[in-house]
């Protein structure tokens, strides 16, 4: 990032306009945006604590609380278990997203971004990697955790990366989604209210318990819903059962989801800082 001029503007100093970036200095800005929320990450041990917690809570609960009571035809409960908990500790890293963006926005950082010559939404571009990257350590820990308390997928090599490949597409869908929640919200303490919405909307799926048992109209909607087709793809690619075309419609899903997220994200972004 250079130095640019300054004009005056009724006898006050305004930063000039930046020249339009190359894609080396837009690829720049990526990565020092991302090392700022990766450095975040790095300092505030408690955002990894917040990213664990909740969902390794709910893994034992349901796991040794719950597991007995829910009968799942044809594979053990924590099988069907682990790979729902998996998206929703996903969703629940969000809201770190959402309170972030929403604090550059209106705590005065993007305001000095704007008198340097970078391009804006590196800004979010560098939020979406760091909750990605939470994302993975989270994983991580998830499964280790899984396999000491019984999780014992019979999915081959190739069905795990495809499910790791959906669970990394549908974590950049919920990271741009995070992205715009807090690019509308008008303070900090809302954007914490709108982060639930992520949080909370994967639970309305299958994630812990099958459908089967659910009210007509609840199943309905249940079973069509983006989380759900996701969770089901993952779990059977994890397991070794058929996914039939859930995978597919999975991959469709979050693909388009992704994308307008992260279009409308950019777009409420702009407008934001441009007045």
């Amino acid at each position: 990032m250079t130095q640019t001029l300054s004009r005056e503007t009724e006898g006050e100093l305004v930063p000039a306009a930046p020249e339009s970036a190359g894609l080396a200095s837009v690829l720049s800005d990526f990565r020092v945006l991302i090392g700022r929320n990766v450095k975040h990450i790095t300092r505030n041990p408690e955002m990894l604590l917040q990213a664990v917690s909740l969902p390794i809570v709910l893994l034992l609960l349901f796991r040794f609380m719950f597991g007995p009571a829910i009968n799942v035809p044809g594979m053990a409960y924590v099988d069907y278990l682990v790979p729902g908990l998996l998206a929703i500790s996903i969703g629940f890293n969000s809201t770190t997203t959402v309170v972030g963006v929403a604090a550059d926005l209106t705590q005065g950082l993007v305001e000095r971004f704007r008198s340097m010559p970078m391009f804006g939404p590196a800004v979010l571009v560098g939020h979406v990697a760091a909750g990605m990257l939470r994302s993975l350590v989270s994983f991580v820990i998830m499964v280790a955790i899984g396999f000491a308390i019984g999780f014992r997928p019979g999915g081959s090599a190739l069905g795990w990366l495809a499910a790791i490949g959906l669970l990394v597409l549908f974590a950049a869908g919920v990271f741009w989604l995070a992205v715009l929640l807090g690019s509308i919200s008008k303070t900090v303490e809302g954007a914490g209210g709108l982060g639930m919405i992520l949080v909370f909307v994967p639970y309305a799926s299958s994630a812990l318990v099958p459908t089967q048992a659910m009210p007509g109209v609840l199943r309905v909607i249940v079973d069509n819903q983006p989380f759900t087709v996701l969770m089901d793809a993952v779990r059977a690619l994890m397991n070794g059962t058929p996914a039939g075309g859930t995978a597919w419609l999975a991959l469709a899903w979050w693909a388009a989801i992704t994308v307008l997220a992260s279009y409308f994200a950019v777009r409420k972004f702009n407008r934001r800082t441009k007045g």
